[in-house]
């Protein structure tokens, strides 16, 4: 599987049934499709959708049903329209149990910058100021490195999303969750080394006592 199908599955296993889940555009968007419609998971998209699916076969796309970036996506039972206003309720009264959000860098405080300037990397901040501060539970799903740089810094170079500490890193090299004393590696994708990790990333990493091998949905 490539390093995207990798980090969605990982991502998967952080799901459960009841949760109410908001997925990111690109990379994050992907969990649906590891995630059984079945599954008593209702995930939220900012443009106003509770229940998206997986994305729908070729030809069967509904240009009314997209996430907010505008990607085709199917709804599972039960699932609602809703307007923005009331999307954004939803994030900011801290309803969401989790959001899943790419990530340009995360520093060793555990701080997400995942926007820069208009016309740049990402056109603009987005509803992601608000999933970072509103959700209980925000995970970063975004390759290791980009171009050969890495993308956990000790400092981030680019602007901050939010101060708060994201609760989940992962990466197709790794598992991370930042902690109040820093970074700690608790899985490794399969085949990956901790040296290998380590050497792509450019903050301390303190390895957990139970450290294991990234298990996959």
């Amino acid at each position: 599987m490539d390093a995207k199908e990798l980090i969605a599955r990982r991502v998967a296993r952080e799901i459960h049934p009841g949760m109410l889940v908001n997925l990111g555009i690109g990379l994050p968007s992907l969990v649906a499709n590891f995630v059984p419609a079945n599954a008593g998971v209702f995930f939220q998209a900012e443009n106003g959708v509770i229940g998206l699916g997986a994305r729908p076969p070729e030809g069967m796309e509904d240009p009314n049903l997209t996430d907010a970036g505008g990607g085709f996506v199917t709804a599972v039972p039960g699932a609602a329209s809703i307007d923005s206003a009331m999307s954004f309720g939803l994030i900011r009264g801290g309803h969401l149990d989790m959001t899943v959000l790419g990530g340009l860098q995360v520093d060793a405080r555990g701080r997400l910058a995942n926007w820069k300037v208009p016309g740049k990397m990402v056109p603009g901040m987005g509803g992601a100021m608000d999933l970072v501060t509103g959700a209980k539970s925000v995970v970063v799903a975004m390759q290791h490195s980009a171009r050969g740089e890495p993308k956990i810094v000790a400092e981030c170079s680019l602007p901050l999303t939010s101060l708060r500490r994201v609760n989940l890193i992962v990466t197709d090299l790794a598992v991370i969750i930042p902690t109040e004393d820093g970074l700690v590696l608790t899985e490794t994708a399969p085949g990956i080394s901790v040296d290998e990790v380590r050497a792509q990333t450019g903050a301390p990493l303190t390895l957990a006592p139970d450290l294991r091998e990234m298990e996959l949905a």
